[in-house]
């Protein structure tokens, strides 16, 4: 050790030897202090970890989860989009077929008409596809297609007065908005 500067005090030899047992066992302890403090901290820093990554897991369960649900619901809609314009098809030529005044042969293909339409609707109806309903209801920008205003009619203003095409939803997903004329507000 080097010599300590400054003026050189006498100290007496007990006051000396405390003050070198103190110095040792406060070094002691504090190095103990710094070696606790140190494992503390990355005890802490290991803590935080395993929290930050438990909730990382259970983020990505939930998330994995929704996903397999979102594809277990909606892995039908391509098909079932498909699928709607040959409704349409039917639904006209059903319509078609009722108001023709021969009813001669006209029935046989009506009725098988009728009955590949309803087969088909039914079919859908398990796929879970609902059609939503437009007509008399207040139009809703969520699921009707506004494509005409009508005026001077007796229902209010925002009101859905005629369907051109319906619409229809899978589970509680849109499939195809309705294509709906909406009625004006009266002008005078």
């Amino acid at each position: 050790m080097s010599e300590p500067k400054g003026p050189k005090v006498d100290l007496p030899p007990e006051l000396v030897s405390e003050l070198d047992e103190s110095g040792e066992a406060k070094t002691e302890s504090q190095a103990a202090g710094a070696a606790n403090a140190a494992a503390s901290a990355e005890l802490a820093e290991v803590k935080d970890k395993y929290l930050r990554l438990a909730a990382e897991y259970d983020n990505f369960r939930r998330r994995s989860l929704k996903e397999r649900q979102d594809l277990h619901n909606y892995a039908n809609e391509n098909l079932v989009k498909e699928l709607l314009p040959i409704v349409d098809n039917l639904e006209r030529a059903v319509e078609h077929g009722r108001k023709e005044e021969q009813r001669g042969d006209s029935d046989n293909l009506l009725q098988g008409i009728e009955l590949t339409y309803r087969s088909l609707m039914q079919f859908l109806t398990r796929q879970g596809v609902v059609e939503t309903q437009a007509l008399d209801q207040p139009f809703d920008p969520q699921v009707h297609e506004a494509v005409r205003r009508v005026s001077n009619t007796d229902k209010p203003a925002g009101t859905v007065v005629e369907v051109y095409q319906k619409g229809y939803m899978l589970k509680d997903k849109l499939l195809r908005p309705a294509m709906v004329a909406v009625a004006a507000e009266a002008t005078h």
